[in-house]
């Protein structure tokens, strides 16, 4: 009995020798807490809406202030005609726009009744409902006190709901974007992680030490089939969506595809950070798996809106490139986006594939100074 107690203290100590390990153990399953507990809502809170008022009377006035003043909506934009909605939905800021038409407060006294229209941004199906039923709400309630101000029984003010984009709600126009962009960071970053600490658990790390490669040149030669088995995974996911579901990409494929390049970039960066960071390959897999994949799901507006999350994991988000990917992805797949509203999105993921890649280079050359050793 002694000595298997003593085995198990020895487990015990050579778990909590390593750092890593209890990041691991303890910081992972603390951070996913934290993150279902207050990211995972269905709930809305806050949604940036447009308001196109063409009547400008009192009864518009009070109802644009009250929709503002609900927690629900925040006005983002106030339109002018007609042709700044398609804009406006573009710059992936609104989720809807509310129009009050011309004769509004005239039809009200004269018919007793007038209409509403709310158009919603169908790429995203749960919002999009969450959106019209929320505002139908606030009309539904206005209406209620000037029935029994005007003693009539019947709806005051009727909300006439269009969706934009995606008129019948297909909840596949919101989901294969988010598909394609958890996909192209497992396959990139996670079959990437294990590359360098293949190399080191395995003992082989001396024979790249000895070729006459620099360690940019081992570097790309290791990432470059996982670069062009993504790209073929873009193409066969794209080919599937347009043959099998229907959704066809409405802006430009070679926008398209030259961003997916970009955010492919970015993940093979990130591997080989990992996998330059780590002794063991199972380490290596977890990390990649959970540190990726969940972020992917939770914290990027695939799934669950941003917006809808406490303040401090909009601002967590902003570092995470599946946020800024999924964007680009619905604006250029079911928008029709050009480069014009997606530039900034670029230019952040650009940012960041640089960065990862100086740091993993930096990284790398340690992790083979250290093999030389």
């Amino acid at each position: 009995m002694k000595k298997f107690m003593a085995f198990v203290k020895k487990e015990f100590q050579h778990i909590f020798r390593d750092y890593r390990t209890l990041i691991i153990l303890f910081g992972l399953p603390a951070a996913q807490i934290l993150i279902f507990g207050y990211a995972v809502r269905t709930d809305l809170t806050n949604a940036g809406i447009a308001v196109l008022d063409n009547a400008h009377d009192v009864v518009s006035a009070e109802l644009i202030t009250r929709i503002n003043a609900s927690e629900f909506f925040h006005i983002k934009y106030f339109l002018n005609t007609y042709d700044e909605i398609d804009p406006a939905f573009k710059k992936g800021k609104i989720k809807a726009v509310i129009i009050f038409p011309d004769d509004f407060a005239e039809r009200l006294t004269r018919e007793g009744n007038a209409t509403v229209s709310i158009i919603a941004d169908g790429s995203e199906g749960n919002n999009a409902n969450l959106v019209t039923g929320y505002t139908t709400a606030i009309l539904n309630d206005y209406s209620a006190g000037l029935t029994k101000q005007l003693t009539s029984a019947m709806p005051v003010i009727v909300p006439e709901v269009r969706m934009y984009f995606n008129p019948n709600l297909q909840s596949h126009f919101m989901f294969i974007p988010g598909i394609i962009t958890l996909i192209l960071i497992l396959i990139s970053a996670l079959m990437t992680s294990v590359t360098i600490v293949r190399e080191k658990e395995f003992g082989t790390m001396e024979v790249l030490l000895v070729s006459p490669l620099k360690p940019w040149q081992i570097i790309l030669g290791k990432v470059a089939p996982y670069f062009f088995l993504s790209l073929v995974n873009v193409i066969v996911i794209l080919l599937m969506a347009w043959f099998v579901f229907d959704l066809p990409v409405k802006g430009s494929i070679s926008l398209l595809i030259a961003e997916c390049m970009l955010y492919i970039l970015l993940g093979l960066s990130i591997g080989i950070l990992i996998s330059a960071s780590v002794e063991k390959i199972m380490n290596a897999i977890f990390i990649s798996a959970l540190g990726l994949m969940l972020p992917t799901l939770l914290l990027s507006g695939f799934i669950f809106p941003i917006e809808n999350m406490p303040k401090i994991y909009d601002y967590v988000s902003l570092f995470l490139p599946p946020r800024w990917f999924v964007e680009i992805m619905r604006s250029i797949m079911i928008k029709g986006a050009g480069f014009m509203y997606v530039w900034k999105g670029t230019l952040i993921l650009a940012a960041m594939t640089l960065f990862f890649m100086l740091l993993s280079a930096r990284k790398f050359k340690v992790r083979l100074e250290e093999g030389g050793k």
